[in-house]
């Protein structure tokens, strides 16, 4: 079970490392074109401004996640160092619960907000499941798309943090909890 676990939280934390990595490569590329495209030929695409800044958008959701389940988030460590292990234990394990409310609010609000955005994106075509197939939608990219990071990231921050948990504790009980990141690593 628990080495499914293990698999399932690998596979997951390499998903979202391509996805980050695919995501900065667009933001390369998107640039670049533009660039090239207004410069060059004096002839900018219109989309490309609004695709390298999604790009970005997401990259950054995506890495929350990802900091988040290897605890590289903003902490106090000099601190906890200074503290005696149980108790830094729990401080540690009450800002990640912090952080997985944070990811409930992600959740919560980011789906109302997807389900009430309104307006589209005059420059964005998308495509759309029909009758059993994908469409190629000229009127427009609805804006909910581009926010729907939230509340996807929420759930994904959530299950990195309960992760995180579940984790150090496993740790604490087998006595080999450390704040470090080297006995992080040596696992």
């Amino acid at each position: 079970m628990i080495s499914a676990i293990r698999f399932l939280d690998n596979a997951i934390k390499k998903t979202l490392t391509a996805f980050c990595a695919i995501l900065l490569l667009m933001m390369v590329a998107f640039t670049v074109y533009t660039v090239i495209m207004r410069y060059v030929f004096l002839n900018p695409p219109i989309w490309g401004d609004l695709l390298t800044v999604l790009s970005n958008i997401w990259l950054v959701f995506f890495a929350l996640a990802l900091t988040v389940r290897d605890k590289d988030h903003i902490a106090l460590d000099m601190i906890y160092n200074w503290l005696p292990q149980k108790v830094a234990f729990l401080v540690q394990q009450f800002w990640t619960a912090v952080i997985f409310c944070l990811g409930l609010v992600m959740i919560i609000w980011g789906l109302e907000a997807v389900s009430t955005m309104g307006g589209k994106y005059w420059e964005m075509w998308y495509f759309a499941w029909e009758d059993g197939g994908i469409v190629f939608k000229p009127n427009y990219m609805p804006k909910k798309y581009a926010i729907a990071i939230v509340p996807i990231s929420g759930l994904l921050v959530c299950v990195a943090a309960i992760a995180s948990i579940i984790e150090d504790s496993m740790r604490l009980k087998a006595g080999n909890y450390s704040q470090s990141k080297e006995a992080e690593y040596s696992d």
